[in-house]
């Protein structure tokens, strides 16, 4: 008997790759060798999947984004790159369809995204670089608030505005241009890391 959490998985993988809006239940069903009722006994709908879909990657983020600031306690700056590349690595896997989907088809889980995007940036991110700011790393006239807004907020959109850059750039040189960049430019320049001398 299959159980929610490999139903989840597989839903994930299917759902990032081609779209939540082009995976049936049905295909589902058939990939897991289980019946659609099975699929029913633990989602009331696709809906429901797909948010706990959403859910369950969100959720395996924050995990790696506590991680990442619990390793790198002293040094906020480098946890915003750290967490920003995991998120690169999150996003690299994704279809571009997949989030056009979630905003067309599916406004909860989509919801729950922008959420999540929207707390990272005005409130992890920022309250990194705030204490980067305190900690004298990043220059004092720096408005936190809007480089964050500027450079950290829905990061996804420029990634898949018109093209999907992942299929043009490689994630290495879109960390360095999109964040890494961007940091050099507002810390102080007694501040490194092995980032910023390459």
């Amino acid at each position: 008997m299959i159980t929610k959490s490999e139903l989840l998985q597989c839903a994930i993988a299917k759902f990032t790759k081609f779209g939540s809006k082009h995976v049936t239940l049905d295909e589902l069903a058939t990939e897991l060798g289980i019946s659609k009722k099975t699929i029913y006994s633990f989602f009331k709908n696709k809906e429901d999947l797909v948010v706990a879909s959403i859910e369950t990657l969100l959720n395996e983020y924050k995990e790696d984004i506590n991680r990442i600031i619990s390793e790198n306690e002293n040094d906020p700056i480098l946890s915003v790159i750290f967490i920003y590349k995991r998120g690169f690595e999150y996003l690299k896997y994704f279809k571009p369809s997949f989030l056009f989907g979630l905003e067309k088809y599916y406004p909860k889980a989509f919801k729950l995204f922008i959420e999540f995007t929207k707390d990272l940036a005005e409130n992890t991110a920022s309250a990194l670089l705030k204490k980067a700011q305190l900690q004298g790393d990043l220059i004092e006239s720096v408005d936190v608030d809007l480089l964050v807004k500027i450079y950290f907020f829905r990061v996804d959109n420029l990634l898949f505005k018109d093209n999907n850059l992942f299929e043009i750039y490689s994630e290495d040189m879109l960390l360095r241009h999109m964040v890494i960049y961007n940091l050099q430019g507002v810390v102080n320049t007694r501040y490194q890391n092995r980032f910023f001398n390459n």
